[in-house]
């Protein structure tokens, strides 16, 4: 299996969903009271550019439940690319801590961390991609139904979280429709590389701008906000550019069955309706359950893969 956890695309269907059922079966424990003490004595190095409420403490309360610790950093703090290099934050680090996860800007900043560490890095966000997002929403629908059997619509900005979203879904041979502004577009790395691994797993997927289109029939509708960290400035703009994409009851009628998902914080009113979100079709806080059963699959799987003799 890989050192670390930066994309989807870097694990193979089986190991997947081998971690998909150790979330549920983590779920099931921690339900029932339940703490196994797989990570015991071990320690994650936790280091944080943007704010944080489900990464932070889904990750600190799971290292605590599986026996370990977490330690926070600030860039404040550490000052990579001031007081250290990433290298030499790595080397530090993976002789101090059994792993690191790293929320940033830069997705590069991430892949170097994992190029000079001996430890694994797990992406707790870039702005490229937010894998561990993408495993709790596969929790999520997995309770819901089969996810391969799944018709997933993404609806909005084609930023992060859309693109570990169809990764996921060409790993996994799901079918994922994605609808944008043709000016925000998922990365076209990201939809070859996904075109690539679909080619071998059978995924359908494909973009439109066409909200309505994409959502027609579908079992599950997604979105995300329109304006993420460090975009501010365009705030009033995306508004405007994303007006029709909004997720509310005339869209929703195109899919009458379907359940819908956002990764949070939401921004009521604006991508969804606060009527859909806090309703009964609604899967948010379900999702946001998941980050922590999800992750500590995560953890498992790279932190004792990498002690292992």
């Amino acid at each position: 299996m890989p050192k670390d956890f930066i994309s989807v695309a870097d694990w193979s269907a089986d190991d997947l969903l081998r971690m998909l059922e150790r979330a549920q079966q983590l779920r099931r424990l921690h339900r029932a009271d339940k703490r196994p003490q797989t990570l015991q004595g071990r320690t994650l190095a936790m280091y944080f550019e943007k704010p944080s409420l489900r990464t932070h403490v889904t990750f600190e309360a799971g290292m605590a439940q599986l026996g370990g610790h977490a330690v926070l950093l600030r860039p404040e703090q550490v000052g990579i690319g001031t007081r250290e290099t990433p290298r030499d934050v790595a080397l530090n680090l993976s002789r101090w801590v059994d792993g690191i996860m790293a929320r940033t800007f830069s997705h590069d900043l991430v892949c170097e961390l994992a190029k000079h560490a001996t430890i694994p890095i797990i992406n707790g966000l870039t702005d490229l991609l937010h894998p561990c997002q993408a495993m709790a929403d596969l929790q999520t629908i997995a309770g819901v139904m089969n996810p391969r059997q799944a018709t997933l619509a993404y609806v909005g900005d084609g930023n992060n979280v859309a693109h570990s979203l169809i990764l996921l879904a060409a790993v996994l041979g799901m079918r994922i429709r994605v609808a944008t502004p043709a000016s925000h577009r998922p990365d076209l790395g990201v939809m070859s590389q996904a075109e690539d691994l679909g080619a071998e797993s059978g995924a359908e997927i494909f973009w439109t701008d066409d909200p309505l289109a994409a959502v027609k029939g579908v079992d599950f509708i997604y979105t995300d906000t329109w304006t993420s960290m460090g975009q501010e400035d365009e705030a009033e703009q995306r508004r405007e550019i994303f007006a029709r994409y909004q997720v509310n009851q005339g869209l929703i009628e195109h899919a009458p069955d379907a359940r819908l998902m956002h990764c949070l914080p939401a921004h009521r009113g604006e991508e969804i309706t606060g009527e859909l979100l806090d309703g009964p079709r609604s899967l948010v806080y379900e999702q946001a359950e998941n980050r922590l059963h999800s992750q500590k699959a995560v953890l498992e799987a790279v932190m004792l893969t990498s002690s292992a003799p």
